[in-house]
């Protein structure tokens, strides 16, 4: 049970990839307790880039797993329950359908955020941990859809922006295949490459040099699972995910590890979800391609996403 000074509340994050809720204690400070989080994969934003239109089967799915996600924060005690949809909702033609159907599940208004939003909240909740709290930060929060690059200090964003450059929005436009070869890496590679070069490097590389990084850091699924496979462990582990640091050159070898293998033994590797063992390629690669277009040594790891802050904020 909570405290008497501590309010129990409840997110649903409708992802372009998948469904995650967050619940947790938060105290009047504003520090949050993280009592249940779990995820879903729906893949919302299957088919979805070429027509800009959301399909009935992730719908219907993705509106199944928020209905059972607002009852399993009802049972954990939650007073106030938030759902929150970000780039595929934000970008779809028949955006009406889906805040629909979700409604219809759960009975909860949906709230689709825009992208600097999203970039604001994803920073609040990585310096929501102390050891971040006062860091020059770049924070990279690689979704499905979208990505947010955000610069600041001491929790205050200086820089953020959304680029469309997701998990999901590249699988679908790359299609490396259940075998893929070394030419689909290198053919990938050089797409993200050049859409930092081209989108991405006109606009932070004047926030970069004014306002220069001591830490990158990843938050959001990709990155923890990647340093649950580095561990070779199944069981979320929030202090050995957030003590996660990859080297540059010791990225680059776990992409190319993963590209080597066909999905049906992705499937088989600990720390990384089987029904995620497609688009972790791309996900991978896009932190890789970050790090290697703008010079970065390593890249750091956080769990704490847009959730921590959506629980907090108005």
């Amino acid at each position: 049970m909570s405290s008497p000074s501590t309010s129990r509340r409840a997110v649903i994050d409708v992802g372009t990839n998948s469904v995650k809720v967050l619940v947790g204690d938060v105290a009047p400070d504003g520090s949050v307790e993280p009592l249940l989080e779990t995820s879903e994969q729906t893949r919302l934003g299957r088919g979805f880039y070429e027509t800009h239109r959301l399909q009935p089967e992730p719908i219907a799915a993705t509106a199944a797993t928020v209905g059972r996600y607002v009852r399993l924060a009802r049972e954990h005690g939650a007073t106030i329950v938030r759902v929150v949809a970000t780039s595929a909702a934000r970008d779809a033609q028949n955006r009406d359908e889906l805040l629909a159907a979700l409604l219809a599940a759960g009975g909860i208004p949906v709230e689709v955020i825009s992208g600097e939003t999203e970039a604001d909240w994803a920073f609040a909740g990585v310096c929501s941990a102390p050891a971040l709290a006062n860091s020059p930060l770049l924070v990279l929060d690689v979704g499905g859809g979208s990505t947010e690059f955000i610069l600041g200090t001491a929790g205050q964003p200086r820089f953020r922006r959304s680029f469309q450059l997701g998990s999901v929005r590249m699988f679908e436009r790359l299609q490396p295949g259940d075998c893929p070869a070394k030419a689909d890496l290198e053919r990938a590679r050089q797409g993200l490459r050049e859409f930092l070069c081209d989108e991405v490097a006109p606009a932070l590389s004047g926030p970069l040099k004014e306002y220069p990084p001591t830490r990158v850091v990843g938050v959001g699924g990709s990155t923890a699972i990647l340093a649950l496979i580095r561990a070779g462990t199944e069981r979320f582990d929030r202090a050995l995910i957030e003590s996660t640091r990859f080297e540059n050159a010791e990225l680059s070898a776990l992409v190319e590890r993963l590209w080597s293998l066909p999905l049906v033994e992705r499937r088989k590797l600990p720390g990384l979800p089987p029904e995620r063992a497609d688009v972790i390629l791309i996900g991978a690669a896009i932190y890789e391609a970050i790090l290697r277009t703008f010079g970065f040594p390593e890249l750091s790891v956080s769990t704490r996403g847009l959730r921590y802050a959506a629980l907090v904020r108005p």
